[in-house]
């Protein structure tokens, strides 16, 4: 199975999202949350382009929001610029880094070692936001053992275990419906703090633990939808 950088950088920062979801807390919106991941992926890019600083006319422009929008936004946090002179880049990729969490180690847990967990586990990237896969698990008894990127497939009955061991912080689910749910009732009595879900099924799950869904094919869906509607 293949998958192209854009995938990577999509997951990479729904990630981030996930760490950002305690923002709720005070009071600022889902919608302004999920926008940070792509402010924080813009400033990236100006950061490697060397610019230093960034009106919020010229980053609308990039992403198209509007400037009003985004002064709005980051009005939420503190502001971060300054009248007659814009953001500094690097000052406020890292401040959005901080808000988001990525100033912090996080370790993930992967259960479901097929095509899918497997390659989210050989993705290298993570380790540069701050996420670091320490275990992928498996139910299979025919590939327990077996060695991705270096770790051994285990099986899923050690999940417990190896969460209060290595201080797990977030499990990734690539696993099906079926045994998703049977897996988060161990996550729940684990606390874990986060579950990344790729599994086609709603998480019944206490409101202390955070879930990102993802559901590739929603997104595809999406795409098939606006070229048909063009073709209308």
């Amino acid at each position: 199975m293949c998958f192209c950088r854009p995938f990577f950088n999509e997951i990479n920062y729904n990630l981030a999202y996930i760490k950002g979801l305690n923002m709720q807390e005070k009071n600022i919106s889902q919608v302004v949350i999920s926008r940070l991941p792509r402010y924080f992926r813009y400033l990236g890019d100006l950061k490697d382009e060397g610019m230093e600083r960034i009106s919020s006319g010229e980053l609308s422009k990039r992403m198209n929001v509007t400037a009003s929008q985004i002064r709005q936004d980051f009005n939420h946090f503190g502001g971060f610029g300054q009248q007659g002179y814009g953001y500094n880049v690097n000052y406020l990729y890292e401040e959005i880094g901080k808000i988001l969490g990525l100033d912090k180690k996080h370790n993930l847990i992967i259960i479901g070692a097929g095509n899918l967990g497997q390659a989210l586990a050989n993705y290298m990237n993570f380790e540069k936001r701050g996420f670091f896969v320490k275990g992928i698990f498996d139910c299979k008894e025919e590939i327990i053992g077996q060695n991705v990127r270096g770790m051994k497939i285990m099986h899923t009955s050690k999940i417990a275990d190896f969460i209060k061991e290595n201080n797990i912080d977030i499990a990734v689910l690539t696993l099906p419906k079926q045994g998703a749910t049977e897996i988060v009732k161990t996550l729940v009595e684990c606390n874990i703090c986060g579950i990344w879900n790729f599994a086609h099924v709603d998480l019944d799950v206490p409101d202390s633990i955070h879930v990102e869904n993802v559901h590739l094919s929603d997104s595809l869906m999406k795409l098939s939808f606006k070229i048909h509607d063009d073709e209308e």
